[in-house]
């Protein structure tokens, strides 16, 4: 028998076995693409969660001067966590959590005595809540 032949045989075989593996393949890309979008989400919700945090202790420290409650330790590890998180995220929300911890590194001991202190911590929260919600809103 010629080779032509066992193909001409074999070809039902041959074409389910090309389908087979095609199958496989698009599942395996779906499940890696739905498991991505599922980590996104929920660092994401994390992120936007941690933010509102972020900011009550700010706001607390900064003009209800309740520090004995809120100390800049607590925005701290809130801050760390944050940007533990964005390790999940696109590059826009790591590069914002990134430039947040700078933020706060350069501007936490202001609060309660500088109005630019509040406000740089300020904007780079809601920097980086607008660049988590385009993130979440982004998925597939």
């Amino acid at each position: 028998m010629d080779i032509r032949a066992q193909f001409k045989n074999n070809l039902l075989a041959i074409i389910s076995l090309l389908v087979a593996f095609s199958a496989l393949g698009y599942n395996t890309w779906r499940n890696e693409l739905t498991e991505n979008n599922r980590n996104i989400r929920f660092a994401g919700f994390e992120i936007i969660k941690n933010l509102g945090e972020l900011e009550r202790i700010t706001y607390l420290i900064h003009y209800d001067k309740a520090v004995e409650r809120n100390t800049p330790r607590d925005g701290w590890a809130v801050v760390l966590v944050l940007r533990d998180l964005s390790a999940l995220m696109p590059v826009p929300v790591s590069a914002g959590a990134a430039q947040l911890f700078e933020v706060w590194k350069n501007s936490w001991d202001g609060l309660g005595r500088e109005d630019k202190a509040v406000a740089d911590i300020d904007n780079a929260i809601n920097d980086l809540r607008e660049e988590t919600l385009a993130a979440i809103r982004a998925l597939e």
